[in-house]
């Protein structure tokens, strides 16, 4: 523990709780939406030994200068790139979500392109496909809730604006950006209104490439640099 650790620590006569930053990281893969989930070590005092868990840990009041920058920690730990969308999704804590004592933990949800996804996974690291906003095991901790609030936070905001585009590989045409919008919102799209509002949304823009296959050549957009999502003036209509 370093000198300003120290001086933190100086005077606090209360037990502190255990503070955990934990990342719902996702990305489109195999035509679906999934979620990176992490198996748990079997050693001795090990909480949920084996079960899988959503990835984070500790905060390190060395390293972290706050808790964003622990979430980029141990996304990077994790999955070897840095993501290129980061958002803060709420707080849980308790006496009882940890058995090793009362514990806080601030959750991030995080957004990763298919062409990274596998890059440079953690060994004890998988990919699961969610399922009506689930997964198949069973999550340690209070993960399954913190997973289930992260998909309805996604899909409410993907309603109006362009999350999914940050899923996007560096090059797509615009019938698989609309998929992996229709992936996200688990519904079709209609085709004419979902390209007008792309073109207009100053959101991509035409490469001098096109994507050749069984039919026609299809015409090949990227990404417009953006430090934040488009935000659109109305929402997607359901389909009637």
């Amino acid at each position: 523990m370093n000198e300003n650790s120290r001086k933190a620590g100086r005077g606090l006569d209360f037990p502190r709780p255990l503070t955990t930053v934990d990342i719902v990281i996702f990305a489109i893969r195999d035509d679906a939406l999934q979620v990176l989930l992490v198996q748990r070590g079997q050693g001795e005092g090990e909480p949920f030994p084996g079960a899988y868990a959503l990835p984070g840990g500790f905060v390190d009041v060395d390293r972290d200068r706050d808790l964003e920058a622990c979430a980029r920690r141990k996304l990077k730990d994790k999955t070897g790139v840095v993501s290129p969308y980061l958002e803060q999704l709420g707080s849980w804590g308790s006496a009882t979500r940890d058995p090793r004592g009362w514990s806080a933990t601030h959750a991030y949800f995080a957004l990763l392109p298919a062409s990274v996804a596998d890059a440079a996974l953690a060994p004890d690291a998988q990919w699961f496909p969610l399922i009506s906003g689930k997964v198949k095991p069973k999550l340690a901790f209070d993960h399954g809730e913190i997973l289930q609030t992260a998909v309805q936070r996604l899909r409410s905001k993907v309603e109006y604006t362009s999350l999914p585009a940050y899923l996007m590989p560096p090059e797509f045409t615009l019938p698989e950006l609309q998929r992996t919008f229709e992936i996200v919102l688990d519904r079709p799209l209609e085709k004419s209104a979902f390209r007008t509002r792309m073109l207009s949304a100053d959101l991509i823009e035409p490469i001098d490439k096109m994507r050749k296959g069984p039919n026609r050549p299809a015409q090949l957009y990227r990404l417009k640099p953006a430090k934040a999502p488009v935000y659109f003036a109305r929402t997607f209509n359901p389909p009637e």
